[in-house]
């Protein structure tokens, strides 16, 4: 397959997803002990950053930037980044239909190629399981601003190895079709 792409390029598949961070308290179950009902308080600031990412289900590895708006203009943004991050690396890019993704005044990177998956299936998108792994490490806290909250996902996500990613993000059917393609290359 290497060859294909040409010398020290290697061809990988990302799934690409954003998601809304916010000072609103994360809430949702928790075990206690029988005749125990939580209390958490509960803020409900409307204050709040997007969080753009990839991940490669089959290494672990993943890529963050911060914005202010889910737009295509920041998107665009973050592809001009991420082309940078990739180097000299091909990628298919599996992600939603989000009207940010297919915006005609998008310039898509030589080196990535989008799939997008179809509409209303976030299920489909292993990076969906990141972004709940990362908002339940804060669940029922509260923070007094955005810096503290930034402070607080940039430390999750690095204490996140890569692989603990691919094991929330390797999904059966993604990894048996790179496994079949790596296979069919390698017997060609």
């Amino acid at each position: 397959m290497q060859n294909l792409l040409g010398q020290g390029k290697r061809l990988r598949y990302l799934c690409q997803d954003e998601t809304r961070l916010g000072l609103k308290t994360e809430t949702g179950r928790v075990i206690t002990a029988c005749g125990v009902k939580p209390i958490v308080t509960v803020q409900w600031p409307r204050e709040a950053f997007w969080l753009y990412g990839v991940v490669e289900p089959l290494t672990g590895w993943h890529f963050c930037q911060e914005y202010p708006h889910l737009d295509s203009e920041n998107f665009q943004k973050f592809l001009d980044v991420l082309f940078q991050e990739l180097g000299n690396d091909m990628a298919l890019m599996q992600m939603d239909q989000a009207s940010a993704h297919q915006a005609l005044r998008l310039s898509w990177p030589e080196n990535l190629i989008p799939i997008f998956q179809p509409a209303h299936s976030p299920q489909l998108n292993p990076i969906e399981r990141l972004w709940q792994f990362i908002k339940q490490q804060f669940k029922g806290e509260n923070f007094s601003n955005l810096h503290e909250l930034r402070q607080r996902v940039e430390h999750e996500l690095a204490q996140m190895s890569s692989l603990v990613i691919a094991s929330l993000t390797s999904y059966d059917f993604i990894l048996e079709a790179l496994f079949s393609e790596a296979l069919f290359y390698a017997s060609s």
